[in-house]
């Protein structure tokens, strides 16, 4: 793991197009801004990893054909 040093209103480049700002700096946290392309999604760590938690648990799943059958033959 790469660790950098940066002050308030300091930045790092990764690769051209994605820029990370120190905004500020509270007791223990610090807020971080972002610019990239919004072709970049950009995700807080938790969410990220509840994302792929779901996504695995969804491709896990197994469906049977005949309770696909079951599901769209229901009367509306």
């Amino acid at each position: 793991m790469l660790v950098l040093t940066r002050k308030k209103g300091e930045s790092i480049m990764i690769g051209d197009s994605i820029e990370l700002v120190v905004i500020g700096v509270e007791g223990d946290l610090v807020k971080l801004g972002i610019r990239a392309p919004k072709s970049v999604e950009v995700y807080r760590k938790e969410l990220y990893d509840s994302i792929q938690s779901s996504n695995k648990e969804a491709t896990e799943r197994t469906v049977l054909a005949q309770d696909l059958s079951a599901f769209f033959r229901k009367e509306k």
